[in-house]
């Protein structure tokens, strides 16, 4: 057993296919299937099932998947630390990002990263605040930036930055006169409302201003969920109804007269992005470094 052998066997169980696989560690499939082969006669137990089109870990594979991410996780982190000590910042950082910062924030932050350390790998994985919270608690990922914060005590959290929300409209709706003021809570309790999924920090942060003013989800006439920002920015784009969202999203639609945006009476929508990482793991080099850059990225 090796660890190539290990890295392959992991790469099928992620991505429950041999083929795929095979691309993206660039081996052909009967290449990848002999891998795995060796590996189950070494073991001596079967590791993998083919279910039709989809590979999927036995439960021998399944605790061997376990052990597997930790050792990879290890020689990555062992290589990082030794680069580090001759000066260099390089490896593999896999990180997390809640829709906005995701979509808006962090690919220009990874690019600056990058320009600064050609040997470091970032992998960017976008989801819901709740989703990226459960990976950086499993370690699939170290580092992440969300936005909404978390009671977890095995999680650590920073503010770096602070968003603002907006209320949206198709450009033809009545609330997108410019002589109309704020829209009071009441109007937009009885007005259609497209929600984002459940565990988005944004709408997270919305109902949490909201409920000041005793407006909860149940007194909104919720039409539709999107899974989304992109999403919702259509759906509403075509009259479905209205919705929340960060303004920096909806920046080049708003400036493009394809959206209209306008506040909530009495509420100012706002809310922070939060650095977030494991409060009980250690971070590898390229961890601590890309952490570093990331605040730094924000005192300019």
């Amino acid at each position: 057993m090796d660890l190539w052998q290990l890295n392959i066997f992991l790469k099928v169980i992620e991505l429950k296919s041999f083929s795929k696989a095979g691309k993206a560690v660039h081996l052909s499939q009967p290449t990848i299937s002999s891998h795995i082969k060796d590996l189950e006669d070494y073991l001596g137990c079967k590791l993998i099932d083919r279910m039709g089109k989809e590979a999927a870990p036995t439960k021998s594979g399944e605790l061997l998947y376990s052990y597997a991410k930790k050792l990879i996780n290890l020689k990555d982190e062992t290589e990082a630390a030794m680069a580090e000590f001759q000066g260099a910042i390089k490896g593999n950082l896999k990180i997390g990002g809640s829709t906005i910062p995701g979509g808006y924030i962090l690919p220009r932050i990874v690019g600056g990263f990058i320009k600064k350390y050609p040997g470091a790998k970032i992998s960017l994985n976008i989801s819901s605040t709740d989703e990226i919270i459960s990976h950086i608690l499993s370690g699939d990922f170290e580092l992440a930036v969300v936005g909404a914060q978390t009671s977890d005590r095995k999680i650590w959290q920073k503010k770096i930055v602070e968003d603002e929300l907006c209320l949206i409209t198709p450009p033809d709706h009545p609330w997108a006169d410019k002589g109309k003021g704020p829209v009071s809570a009441e109007e937009l309790s009885r007005e259609p409302f497209i929600m984002r999924e459940t565990g988005s920090g944004t709408m997270k942060s919305f109902f949490s201003h909201m409920e000041e003013k005793g407006i909860s989800r149940e007194n909104l006439n919720i039409t539709a969920e999107m899974g989304s920002t992109e999403a919702v920015k259509e759906a509403v784009k075509s009259g479905l109804g209205v919705s929340i969202i960060s303004r920096l999203a909806a920046a080049s639609e708003i400036k493009a007269g394809s959206l209209s945006a306008m506040d909530i009476e009495g509420i100012r929508l706002s809310r922070s992005f939060y650095l977030t990482g494991h409060s009980e793991r250690t971070q590898s080099p390229i961890c601590r470094a890309f952490k570093d850059f990331v605040q730094e990225w924000f005192r300019k």
